[in-house]
């Protein structure tokens, strides 16, 4: 009889870990993302050469953030840290209209991806506050409702932090369902 209750409580109060990789071209904003989430404020960046990694805590889940560099010759390194992942966040700079091809362009360059088949992938459509593009419209660009995979759109502005926690909740719902 203890056993089996032990094993129910440890399952409703143990920590669950996720690992998360945060990729997008270059100011699309993930490093703004990562330590909006992690420390609650906004901090100065400059651009990431390389990667930042922290753990952001969210309800019972651990989500170790990989935020790695976009800039064109950064992402060519992103496939050496697909290893583990269990969700992508990708981040999109919903107001840059010039560069949004190339942004779908990696995105499905990431989802054919073998290693990354089974991450759940949140699209971030951040700066969402100065943009004019519609989550219809950024669906539709990047032609998601033919894609065979677990995707969600979440509007953000990783300036204050709207629609980020509700991305979190959808990935660990994913997650969740994944271990079940």
């Amino acid at each position: 009889m203890g056993i089996p209750l032990s094993t129910i409580f440890d399952s409703w109060f143990q920590k669950k870990e996720m690992r998360i990789l945060m990729v997008g071209l270059d100011a699309a904003g993930k490093t703004t993302i990562l330590y909006k989430l992690k420390l609650g404020e906004v901090v100065s960046s400059v651009p990431t050469i390389g990667f930042n990694v922290e753990k952001v805590q969210y309800k019972n889940i651990s989500f170790t953030v990989w935020d790695i560099g976009g800039q064109d010759k950064l992402r060519l390194l992103w496939r050496h840290y697909f290893n583990g992942t269990q969700g992508i966040i990708f981040v999109v700079d919903s107001s840059d209209k010039e560069r949004i091809n190339v942004a779908k362009q990696e995105l499905m360059r990431l989802m054919s991806e073998e290693e990354l088949k089974d991450a759940a992938i949140l699209i971030l459509a951040n700066k969402f506050d100065i943009s004019q593009v519609t989550v219809d419209q950024l669906i539709s660009q990047f032609d998601l409702q033919n894609c065979r995979r677990d995707w969600y759109v979440q509007t953000t502005c990783a300036i204050t932090g709207d629609g980020l926690y509700q991305g979190l909740d959808w990935l660990s719902k994913q997650f969740k369902k994944r271990k079940n």
